[in-house]
C-alpha cells in the first residue's frame, strides 16, 4: 500500500493511544448537543481557511499571513454560514513514536484560531489528524464546532479503503475517551480519496460509538476544467451533465446520511468568468436540492483577498450564496461545444481595436427571473432603448453607447463594467473591453536546463494568457499527444500552473517544460492564447535546443 500505508500507520499508533490513557478534560456548562443533520443544515454554505494553518512548515510559510480573527467576521458578514479550518501537524512535534507529541504552542494557536472563528458567529469544521492531543485541545468547544479524521487519504484499492474504514472507527475511539463533550461532538467521516466516486463503493460506517456522523466528500470535477489542463476553457454541455451525475450518485448511495463537499472550487486564476460562475451555480444548486452543504475551497489567491478585504470574483460568491439559498441565479451564457474553434462568453463585451464600433448583442439565461437594471460601475443607470433593448435574455447594446468607450484608433483595456440585476438572484457583471494583439518582449530564444523562462508581454487588453499551445518542430505535440483527439481549443495544448503560467508582466514556461524541450532535442514553437479566445488572437514563440 504505497503512500497509505505510512499514514494509516501513524493515525493507528496515534488513534490507538487512548485505550491507555483516562480522560482529562472536564468541561462546564451545557454542550447543546445536535444531529448531524441540524450541524450540515447550519454550515451551509462555508469556506474554507485554505494554505495557512495547513501550510508548511508554518503558518504563514505558504501565500498567506498568519490568521488574523478579522477575517472571519469578514466571512461572516459576506453571508457564509461556517469556515473549515484545515491543519497540518506534521511540522509541530516535539516528540518522536509511539506518542508523537506536537508542540503545546501549536496546538494552543489552532485552539485561538478555533475560538476566533466561533466568536465572529461562526460554525466550524476542523481537521483532527492525530488523535487524542487535538480532541483534548478542542474538547470542551461548543457543539458548533465538528471534527474531521483526515484529509483526502490516498486510496487506490478495496483493502486500502478497509484499512481507512478502520481508522475512522479508530478516531471515533480516541473521541470517546479524551473527555470533555466529544463523545457527543458532529463529526464528519470520510471516505476513499474524499473521492465521491471511491466513497461510493467502499465507505462503511463504524458502529458502536455515539456521535453523530455526517459523510465529508471533495469534489473538483471535471479536472481539465478546474485545472484549466490541456488547454481546456469550455465548459461544455456534457460536463454540466456529468457535475449533476455526480453529485447524484454519492446521494443516491448514501440516502438518509447527512452530506458536506468539504472542498470545490473553480478558481478566477485559470477559469473564464461565465463558465466559472454556471460551475458555481451547478455544483451548489444540485448540492442543495441533494441536501448537501458545500464549503468553497480558496486558497488565499482564488476568492477572497484578506489584505484588502474585497472578493476577487464578487459574482461567483453572490452566485453561491444564493444557489445555497435555493434561489436561481440568472447568467450570462457562453460556448459550451467542445468541438467550437474559438469561444464566446457573455460575461464580456469585445471590440478590436481598427474595426467600426457597431451594436453588439450578449445573452442571458434569465432562468425565470426578470431584467430589472443595468448600471455602471459608478451607478449610473443605463436608459432603454437608447443604450440597450432586451428581449427575452438577449441584450442588445447600441452602437452610439458602446462608442463611449469603443472607437477605431483607441486605446486597449477594459474600459468600464457593467452591472445586471434581476427579480431575484445574484447580479451579473459584463466587462466592456478594447482589444489587440498583445506583442511578446522577444519572440525565441535558447532553453536552460532547470529554470522557469518567463517571457514579458505588452498586454492589449485583458492581461492574461487563456492557453498554451506546445508543437515541437517535428510536429509532435510536447506533452500528451493523445490530445490530438480533443476539440482545436485543446489538441497539443499544455496544462496551466504544471507546464506553463502568467502574471501582471508575461507568460512563464515552467521549468518542466524547459527541460522537456531539452530532452526531446528539437526546437519547440508555444502559441500563446489570450481571451478573446477568437483565430488570429494568439501569438507564436520558439524554444531552440
Amino acid at each position: 500500500m504505497p503512500k497509505l500505508v505510512n499514514t494509516l500507520a501513524f493515525v493507528h499508533a496515534v488513534a490507538l493511544l487512548p485505550s491507555t490513557v483516562h480522560a482529562t478534560v472536564k468541561c462546564t456548562g451545557n454542550f447543546g448537543r445536535i444531529s448531524a443533520s441540524e450541524y450540515v443544515a447550519a454550515i451551509n454554505p462555508g469556506w474554507n481557511l485554505g494554505n495557512t494553518l495547513d501550510s508548511i512548515p508554518d503558518e504563514g510559510s505558504w501565500n498567506n499571513a498568519p490568521v488574523q480573527a478579522e477575517t472571519f467576521a469578514d466571512i461572516k458578514a459576506a453571508g457564509f454560514k461556517s469556515v473549515r479550518i484545515p491543519v497540518t501537524y506534521a511540522d509541530h512535534y516535539v516528540g518522536s513514536s509511539p506518542s508523537w507529541e506536537i508542540d503545546p504552542k501549536w496546538l494552543q494557536r489552532v485552539s485561538d484560531v478555533v475560538d476566533s472563528a466561533v466568536d465572529a458567529g461562526l460554525y466550524v469544521l476542523t481537521n483532527v489528524h492525530h488523535g487524542l492531543q487535538i480532541s483534548e485541545t478542542l474538547g470542551c468547544q461548543p457543539s458548533s464546532v465538528a471534527f474531521e479524521p483526515i484529509n483526502e487519504p490516498p486510496i487506490e484499492t478495496a483493502e486500502q479503503a478497509a484499512e481507512l474504514n478502520k481508522v475512522n472507527g479508530l478516531f471515533l475511539e480516541a473521541l470517546k475517551v479524551s473527555g470533555g463533550f466529544n463523545s457527543e461532538r458532529v463529526v464528519t467521516l470520510v471516505g476513499g480519496s474524499s473521492d465521491s466516486i471511491k466513497t461510493s463503493q467502499w465507505f462503511e460506517a463504524p458502529k458502536g460509538y455515539d456521535n453523530p456522523w455526517a459523510l465529508q466528500y471533495h469534489y473538483y470535477s471535471p479536472y481539465d476544467f478546474i485545472f484549466s489542463a490541456w488547454g481546456k476553457t469550455i465548459l461544455s454541455d456534457a460536463d454540466i451533465a456529468a457535475i449533476e451525475s455526480d453529485l447524484e450518485n454519492i446521494r443516491g448511495n448514501f440516502t438518509g446520511v447527512p452530506l458536506v463537499i468539504g472542498e470545490f472550487d473553480a478558481s478566477p486564476s485559470n477559469t473564464e468568468p461565465a463558465s466559472r460562475r454556471k460551475y458555481m451555480d451547478v455544483v451548489v444548486q444540485k448540492a442543495t436540492e441533494l441536501d448537501t452543504a458545500v464549503i468553497v475551497w480558496d486558497n488565499g489567491l482564488d476568492h477572497f483577498n484578506r489584505n484588502t478585504k474585497q472578493w476577487r470574483d464578487p459574482q461567483s460568491v453572490e452566485i453561491l450564496l444564493n444557489a445555497a439559498a435555493g434561489v436561481r441565479n440568472s447568467l450570462a451564457t457562453f460556448t459550451t461545444d467542445a468541438s467550437a474553434t474559438e469561444q464566446s462568453s457573455s460575461t464580456y463585451i469585445f471590440h478590436k481595436v481598427g474595426d467600426e464600433v457597431t451594436d453588439q448583442t450578449i445573452s442571458i439565461a434569465l432562468n425565470g427571473n426578470t431584467l430589472e437594471s443595468i448600471t455602471t460601475k459608478d451607478g449610473t443607470e443605463l436608459s432603454a432603448p437608447i443604450d440597450y433593448h432586451a428581449s427575452d435574455g438577449n441584450i442588445t447594446f447600441s452602437s452610439s453607447f458602446l462608442s463611449n468607450y469603443f472607437s477605431v484608433s483607441g486605446s486597449p483595456g477594459i474600459k468600464a463594467s457593467l452591472m445586471i440585476s434581476f427579480s431575484a438572484g445574484a447580479t451579473a457583471s459584463v466587462n466592456i473591453v478594447q482589444w489587440d494583439i498583445p506583442v511578446l518582449g522577444s519572440t525565441s530564444s535558447t532553453a536552460v536546463s532547470s529554470a522557469d523562462l518567463h517571457i514579458p508581454v505588452a498586454w492589449t487588453g485583458l492581461n492574461q494568457v487563456s492557453a498554451v499551445k506546445m508543437v515541437r518542430s517535428d510536429s509532435v505535440y510536447l506533452f500528451d499527444d493523445w490530445t490530438r483527439y480533443l476539440g482545436p481549443l485543446q489538441a497539443g495544448y499544455g496544462t496551466w500552473n504544471g507546464q506553463w503560467n502568467w502574471d501582471d508582466s508575461g507568460v512563464i514556461l515552467t521549468a518542466a517544460t524547459v527541460n522537456a524541450v531539452i530532452a526531446v532535442g528539437v526546437p519547440t514553437t508555444f502559441t500563446f492564447d489570450f481571451f478573446p479566445r477568437v483565430p488570429g488572437n494568439s501569438v507564436n514563440y520558439t524554444l531552440n535546443v
